[in-house]
C-alpha cells in the first residue's frame, strides 16, 4: 500500500466532507505508522467531525501524550470533551491551548464557553 498516496486520498476525502470516509482510509496509515503525528491528528478531526467523539478523544490523548506542547490537539480535546458534556475534563485542555496560543480567537472561545458552562453548573 502506498500510504502517501492513501493520506493524499484521505485529505481529499476529508475536504470534501466525508470524515467517515476519510477515517476508513487513515486508520490503516495510523496502524502503520503510530508515530506520524499528522495523520493521527487528521484521523483524530475526521472522528471529531463524524461525531466518533470517544475515537476523537483516544487519538488526541495519544497526541497530547507525545507532544504536550501541541496546542492544536489540546484545543481539538477540548472540544471533544467538551461534546462529550465533560465540561471540567474539557476545561484543562482548553485553558493549556489557549495559554499556549493567546492570539487565537477560537481558543478564547471555546475556553470562555466552557468556563461560562462549568461556571454555571452545566
Amino acid at each position: 500500500m502506498d500510504l502517501l498516496a492513501e493520506y493524499r486520498r484521505a485529505t481529499m476525502f476529508f475536504e470534501a466532507g466525508d470524515p467517515t470516509g476519510a477515517a476508513r482510509l487513515l486508520e490503516p496509515i495510523v496502524e502503520a505508522e503510530p508515530g506520524n503525528a499528522s495523520v493521527r491528528q487528521l484521523l483524530a478531526r475526521a472522528y471529531f467531525q463524524s461525531a466518533q467523539l470517544n475515537r476523537a478523544e483516544e487519538q488526541l490523548r495519544e497526541l497530547v501524550d507525545r507532544d504536550p506542547s501541541d496546542h492544536y490537539a489540546h484545543h481539538v480535546l477540548g472540544r471533544t470533551l467538551e461534546r462529550l458534556n465533560r465540561h471540567v475534563d474539557a476545561l484543562r485542555h482548553l485553558r493549556i491551548a489557549a495559554a499556549m496560543h493567546s492570539a487565537n480567537d477560537d481558543y478564547r472561545t471555546a475556553l470562555d464557553r466552557v468556563q461560562s458552562r462549568v461556571a454555571g453548573g452545566r
